[in-house]
């Protein structure tokens, strides 16, 4: 097999929507032919998982994942078109995956950057031009400083942007499309929840040694 490069493993899977590896086989089958590489995914009925995208995923599963020592726990809802692949193993594995990395990511609030409110981005942009770095820079480079920061932490309160934990050369979101175009459904995380035990609990910081003294009436 010829050496591909990330680039034109990404431009192909721009164009076609296959999965990052059946991109990459593509290409070394065909050295490097774009043209060519196109036409032996369709030859091997490799679609797009780009147009699987738009049709409905109403099956699926709801799993949990409950982290070592109880403390932090997931629930979430994965989403496909048929209960046959919500079944199989490789689905099974997949929502386990994403649910592991909901509870290694202590930031994500959503499943998507399109799915955070403009409220929010709204405030952290408003954080962002208050920092104390961007004092007397001209606006237009204040402006371009603020947009890169608040890409940045936009991408890291959404879940489908992270890098996956057991691979870091990949994005969940690429993770979950290699997986389409494996099974050939359509796949949606559509929502989850993270619990960190005693979070928004108002906890007593009375010290041991402060009950002690109550308890003798020392104090």
């Amino acid at each position: 097999m010829a050496q591909i490069s990330a680039k034109l493993v990404k431009e192909l899977r721009t164009q076609t929507g296959a999965g990052m590896m059946d991109c990459k086989k593509a290409l070394g089958e065909n050295d490097g032919d774009l043209e060519k590489a196109t036409e032996w995914l369709r030859q091997k009925g490799i679609t797009s998982a780009g147009k699987k995208a738009g049709r409905v995923a109403a099956e699926g599963l709801v799993d949990s994942y409950i982290h070592t020592g109880g403390r932090i726990g997931v629930l979430v809802e994965v989403n496909c078109e048929t209960d046959f692949v919500a079944r199989g193993d490789q689905f099974k594995e997949l929502v386990r995956d994403i649910a592991m990395q909901i509870a290694a990511c202590p930031n994500v609030d959503f499943v998507k950057v399109d799915d955070i409110p403009e409220a929010v981005v709204t405030k952290e942009k408003e954080i962002e031009k208050g920092r104390d770095d961007l004092a007397g820079k001209p606006d237009n480079i204040k402006e371009k400083i603020v947009s890169g920061r608040i890409g940045k932490r936009l991408n890291e309160l959404a879940l489908l942007p992270q890098p996956f934990i057991k691979d870091q050369s990949l994005t969940v979101e690429e993770l979950i499309t290699n997986t389409v175009a494996t099974l050939g459904e359509n796949i949606q995380v559509r929502r989850f929840h993270r619990f960190v035990l005693g979070e928004g609990i108002e906890k007593d910081t009375t010290s041991f040694a402060d009950e002690v003294a109550a308890q003798t009436g020392k104090k």
